[in-house]
């Protein structure tokens, strides 16, 4: 199989160097001309960790689960936070409550499961927007960094704020 060109605009056309091209000194100044420009500008980096970086009012960082004013848990398991994350990273399991544990819970149903894989979740905030008890809220927290795959799948005792 052989292959023709007929076209012959699609051809480079090469014309010879110029005594200027052939000492390369425009293009060695032009190149100095950028690096110079870059050298006098102010530096884009900051020295992490003894100057902290300044985020957003609408920065949405890691997961937390609220609790009431009787320090019970919020969630409910309607599941709409599950429903509206599009990134489909959480998994919610619900239960009935049992006799005698009033006292932890605020309805007749909870999460006895409740996981975020935050290798999924793309912090959009669909969550806190759907959840109709206000139990599930993003913080200005950033999110720690692991080793392991398994240490980014939050469980509901990571996202629980401590007692009062």
């Amino acid at each position: 199989m052989s292959f023709t060109i007929s076209d012959k605009s699609k051809l480079v056309d090469r014309r010879p160097m110029t005594f200027k091209d052939k000492i390369y000194l425009p293009a060695i100044l032009g190149g100095l001309k950028v690096t110079l420009g870059h050298i006098l500008k102010k530096k884009a980096t900051i020295n992490y960790p003894e100057v902290k970086r300044e985020f957003s009012s609408t920065f949405r960082g890691l997961h937390i689960l609220n609790k009431d004013e009787e320090n019970r848990e919020r969630c409910t398991a309607c599941g709409l936070c599950a429903l509206s994350c599009p990134a489909e990273a959480i998994t919610m399991e619900s239960a009935e409550r049992k006799p005698g544990e009033e006292h932890l819970y605020r309805e007749e149903k909870y999460a006895a499961k409740y996981e975020i894989n935050m290798l999924r979740c793309i912090f959009c905030g669909l969550c806190e927007e759907a959840c109709p008890k206000d139990a599930i809220y993003l913080t200005q927290t950033f999110a720690p960094a692991n080793y392991d795959r398994k240490g980014f799948i939050y469980k509901k005792e990571d996202l629980l704020i401590p007692n009062k």
